[in-house]
């Protein structure tokens, strides 16, 4: 009768019918209560009701009443897995495999708890002959490409996950998983394309929603970010990373209240979230309430005190309010970062003021951005006071003007630094050993020269008619950018005061702009051989010294002209790069500069409005609207 019954519920358990099976089950071990089968096939059913506390026990007493069945085994473990109890899990399924040694899906499941435990090469090796005594797991494939992916063998992990999608071409964790190692190789268009396929298969994926934000951010496309991360989040709301990370889009697209509420969300799912309190600071920093923004900040590093971003932002908020002496120790935390700037040569000894350097060698690196190198180039000129032999690697572009460097310093190339030195030091770093703050700031009227045929060159193409106002608006396009650039039709009233004319410095992104000017504006361009060598720079700062003025964003451009001494007009965002500082219209830094603040986020016209006020207020300017321009270059406008 108990067999009757068995084949019964067996047959209800085959066919999907849990309900009727456990029913069947319970009879059974009421009257039969060490009936293997039943137990085991009742710890099943468990599992798939989600209770794997329950499941575990029914397991357990099946391998109680019949130990050397490998199938018990194997569903203990996997309701030890569902438990977090991976070693135990592990212990079974060796038992499982002793037992059957040709048991494909031990050895798969194997696998996974020791992908769990970080035991990768194992869990790839377990895999390896899952597949091999099952060809057709789509799963196995799919899980050795993530243990794979995990240990940066992106490119075997690609073959595991086209096996997979081979076999099962409906598997869409297989194409989400794709598409993060994709990611990972910078194959960004690629991986949107394969999490696409992911949420079309399987709209309640979440972790494809989420890395697809991920990967949209990584691309600037910041708006379909936020999409994708609200999409992952209705379906799981407690993802606290998705919450974190949808801030960080909605920070870039500078809706900063919208994004604080998504760290705050983050924070109270995930209390201990370091890097979601870190964000927040800087978040809270764009909104310029500092002390919230410098104790966020500093929880995110009692949090976890080896998460470098945190005392490294911490630091850009001190620096910006002026507060130099901690802002210069922290900012030291930019070399832990996770792409960290400075201390590339370690068979050397760094230094940072702590060593005698008289007759000494030290080599001075470059990090960062170029606008960086050209703005704390100005501290090798200190180093002569200690008597050192000093070495400057800048970035391979900037080695001709740093030639051009009035400081007694020998260039070296950057990828080639073959002399041999006794100590280094990142560059940034200078302001630290020099305890630089506003009063001993070594702020020159230049630093920096154009080549003088260079310039006699470009005064012959550019001539001396009008009021010469060299322009930049867009910077090197990526996070750094994030709200600092502005389009060049701002300049639109501008370029209608009479008499005043407007020559482009403008090389890469943002150029393009100049094929679609409103109607009656018009821009010089200076023609395909403008800084055409691998020199970046050299005929940028010969036009600079060609010109009445210069007007830029905060770009490589600003610092340069502020290195040459010539006039120049920097429109700033409303919280400004931390070298910037707040509400001042000079800089300590360049002495021939004038700033032009946003009075609140997104306010360029406001900035260009007090320039053209100001522009009218120049006698030059208002001498100049007499005379002719004569135009001696093309002239970018709509009809171009």
């Amino acid at each position: 009768m108990t067999q009757t019954k068995f084949e019964m519920a067996l047959s209800f358990h085959q066919n999907g019918n849990f309900d009727a099976a456990k029913v069947l089950y319970e009879e059974i071990l009421k009257t039969s209560s060490d009936h293997a089968g039943a137990l085991h096939l009742s710890g099943l059913i468990c599992m798939e009701e989600k209770r794997p506390d329950l499941a575990e026990k029914f397991l357990a007493e099946a391998i109680r009443v019949k130990a050397d069945f490998a199938p018990h085994y194997l569903g203990y473990g996997v309701a030890l897995m569902e438990l977090g109890r991976f070693d135990d899990a592990l212990v079974n399924y060796h038992r499982a495999i002793f037992i059957k040694p040709d048991y494909a899906e031990a050895f798969y499941n194997r696998g996974n708890a020791l992908k769990d435990l970080g035991r990768l090469a194992e869990a790839i090796a377990d895999y390896a002959e899952a597949t091999a005594l099952d060809p057709q797991n789509a799963q196995a494939f799919s899980n050795q490409g993530d243990a794979l992916q995990s240990l940066g063998d992106f490119d075997d992990a690609l073959v595991r996950y086209a096996k997979a999608i081979s076999l099962a071409p409906d598997y869409a964790e297989a194409y989400s998983n794709r598409g993060l190692a994709l990611h990972e190789m910078k194959h960004f268009d690629r991986a949107i394309t394969s999490y696409d396929r992911a949420v079309a298969l399987d709209p309640e994926l979440s972790v494809a929603w989420f890395n697809r934000g991920n990967t949209l951010k990584k691309l600037g496309r910041f708006e379909e970010a936020v999409t994708a991360y609200t999409q992952a989040l209705m379906i799981a709301p407690s993802n606290a990373e998705a919450c974190s990370n949808m801030g960080d889009a909605l920070q870039s697209l500078g809706r900063f209240t919208q994004a604080l509420s998504l760290y705050e969300r983050a924070i109270a799912l995930r209390p201990g979230f370091a890097e979601a309190w870190s964000n927040r600071g800087v978040c809270l920093k764009a909104l310029k309430l500092f002390a919230q923004a410098l104790a966020s900040f500093d929880q995110a590093t009692a949090l976890a005190p080896n998460y470098a971003e945190a005392p490294w932002n911490k630091a850009l908020t001190l620096l910006l309010t002026e507060r130099f002496e901690e802002g210069w120790k922290l900012y030291e935390w930019r070399k832990k970062a996770r792409e960290p700037a400075g201390d590339r040569f370690h068979h050397r000894p760094a230094w940072l003021g702590q060593d005698d350097l008289f007759h000494k060698t030290l080599l001075v690196h470059a990090e960062q951005g170029l606008g960086d190198t050209i703005q704390f180039s100005r501290y090798l000129g200190l180093l002569r006071t200690q008597g050192a032999r000093v070495l400057f690697a800048p970035q391979s572009p900037l080695r001709g003007l740093m030639s051009k460097l009035d400081a007694a310093c020998e260039i070296l190339d950057e990828g080639i630094v073959s002399p041999e030195f006794d100590f280094h030091i990142s560059l940034m770093s200078l302001p630290l050993v020099f305890s630089t703050d506003l009063w001993n700031m070594p702020a020159r009227a230049a630093y920096l020269h154009a080549e003088e045929e260079r310039v006699e060159k470009w005064k012959d193409r550019i001539g001396f008619e009008g009021f010469r106002i060299a322009i930049c608006w867009q910077g090197n396009t990526g996070n750094i950018d994030i709200g600092r650039s502005f389009s060049v039709h701002h300049f639109f009233d501008l370029s209608q005061i009479p008499g005043l004319r407007l020559i482009s410095l403008q090389k890469g992104p943002g150029e393009a702009q100049l094929q679609g000017l409103p109607p009656g504006m018009g821009v010089e361009t200076l023609g395909a051989d403008f800084d055409a060598g691998p020199d970046a720079f050299l005929d940028t700062a010969a036009v600079m010294q060609c010109c009445d003025l210069v007007i830029t964003s905060d770009t490589a451009v600003a610092h340069l002209a502020g290195a040459l001494g010539v006039k120049t007009w920097v429109a700033l965002k409303h919280v400004p790069d931390w070298r910037w500082f707040l509400d001042r219209d000079d800089s300590p830094w360049y002495p021939s500069m004038r700033l032009f603040r946003q009075e609140f986020p997104g306010d360029w016209d406001g900035v260009f409005a007090n320039m053209k006020a100001a522009l009218m207020a120049t006698p030059s300017v208002r001498e100049s609207g007499s005379i002719p321009s004569v135009h001696l270059m093309s002239k970018a406008s709509e009809e171009t």
